[in-house]
């Protein structure tokens, strides 16, 4: 992958963290409903970590950038799955979308 391609997924992989990791804070500090958003916050911590090691992957064009970026894609699917159901939170919302424009962007890639 030459250096100018990467910047759509650099782009849509840093993003991606970041949403995920401000739903994750955002549905920690929701002491009201915690126990109906752990699977939200597990997922937007796995995705976070994982977009953050792919886009490491991608940035020093190692030889499993492809196969980690399938991988990252199925976790932001199951992160934008559960957090769609708290989809009037606009954290969650964001999130959502991040992680369905980061799947899409990720299986162009691979």
């Amino acid at each position: 992958m030459a250096h100018e391609h990467h910047q759509e997924i650099l782009d849509a992989l840093h993003q991606c963290l970041v949403d995920c990791n401000i739903c994750f804070n955002e549905c920690l500090n929701d002491k009201e409903h915690a126990d109906h958003l752990t699977d939200a916050i597990r997922l937007a911590r796995d995705c976070a970590d994982t977009c953050s090691f792919a886009e490491q992957l991608v940035t020093r064009n190692s030889q499993f950038h492809e196969k980690f970026l399938q991988f990252c894609a199925e976790v932001c699917d199951a992160c934008a799955k559960a957090c769609d159901h708290h989809g009037a939170m606009d954290h969650c919302k964001a999130c959502v979308e991040s992680c369905r424009k980061c799947a899409e962007v990720c299986r162009k890639y691979v």
